[in-house]
């Protein structure tokens, strides 16, 4: 990203610096895991000394936890656009939820999710962000159930299922043909949003 636009999208060119930083560790967090993310291997990805590294982030672990908060918060916000009503029904917003993550897959998204998921298996941080936004995720769906008139444990336990299905599917069945996913996939939403 240059940086006439990096100045364009706001903040100081050290804050946007700083974003290259956090999006290269994105990058390399999903081809290697946790354990890729290095300051040199960032560096030579980027085409740039160590040196504008120590420039933004004390050091390794900084970096870390910036990439954290990064997905936490940005996790979190995008649940909480997902599921706003916004002048639609539950079940649509639901039905539109389904699609979203069913019809078009995000292979680097997966990649950064399951990598952040294997790290907070032994990193009490990565536990703590992985684990406020399956707080928020579960909270904003149940409220969606709930909205649908379902009682607050049904709806939990709805909500619960459906995040099991929407990250599932992801991983399942990647061999099938597009068409025959597809109705797979079809078919098992209509079960998420039966009755409601």
């Amino acid at each position: 990203m240059s940086d006439a636009k990096a100045d364009a999208k706001g903040g100081t060119k050290a804050d946007v610096r700083s974003e290259i930083w956090v999006e290269a560790g994105f990058e390399e967090i999903a081809r290697t895991g946790v354990e890729g993310v290095r300051v040199e291997v960032l560096a030579k990805n980027l085409g740039v000394t160590k040196g504008g590294f120590y420039r933004r982030f004390r050091d390794r672990a900084a970096l870390l936890e910036a990439m954290l908060q990064h997905w936490s918060a940005g996790r979190i916000a995008a649940i909480e656009k997902q599921t706003s009503l916004d002048g639609t029904t539950a079940r649509d917003r639901l039905k539109a939820l389904i699609a979203l993550y069913s019809e078009r897959m995000n292979t680097e998204g997966m990649a950064v999710e399951l990598a952040i998921r294997q790290w907070a298996r032994s990193d009490e941080l990565a536990a703590n962000a992985a684990a406020s936004v399956d707080a928020a995720r579960l909270k904003n769906v149940g409220h969606l159930y709930r909205a649908t008139g379902l009682p607050a444990e049904e709806a939990d336990a709805q909500a619960f299922l459906f995040y099991c299905f929407v990250f599932g599917q992801s991983l399942l069945f990647l061999d099938r043909g597009p068409r025959k996913r597809a109705q797979l996939v079809a078919k098992s939403a209509e079960t998420l949003l039966r009755e409601l």
